[in-house]
């Protein structure tokens, strides 16, 4: 009885919920991930700087800042992709990372 007339099931329909995401980030996401790279290195900085104020140091913060590069010392490439072994050519955007304005993905495999 399924798919007659008028009454027939399109794609979306039968499949569930059909996401739409772009193939690239738009100019104005890329703006707002740059924010956000900026936005945690003020913080790193800031908290560095008041501990040193007062003579101390976290490990944690200063493992931050000699192993992750700063927005600026990033290359696009690495600002806006994420290395991902199963693509074509071992990268895809970042927006297609579930939670992808809330982690960090400055670090990426050498070479890729």
């Amino acid at each position: 009885m399924f798919g007659l007339g008028a009454f027939r099931s399109t794609s979306p329909l039968s499949g569930g919920l059909l996401w739409k995401v772009p193939w690239r980030l738009s100019p104005f996401q890329k703006y707002r991930q740059r924010q956000r790279l900026r936005a945690v290195d003020s913080v790193v900085d800031t908290l560095s700087t008041a501990l040193a104020k007062q003579g101390m140091a976290m490990k944690s913060i200063e493992r931050w800042k000699t192993e992750m590069p700063r927005e600026e010392e990033m290359l696009p490439r690495d600002k806006y992709t994420m290395f991902d072994r199963k693509a074509k050519r071992y990268r895809k955007g970042i927006h297609k990372l579930p939670k992808w304005t809330r982690v960090s993905q400055r670090v990426n495999p050498p070479g890729y």
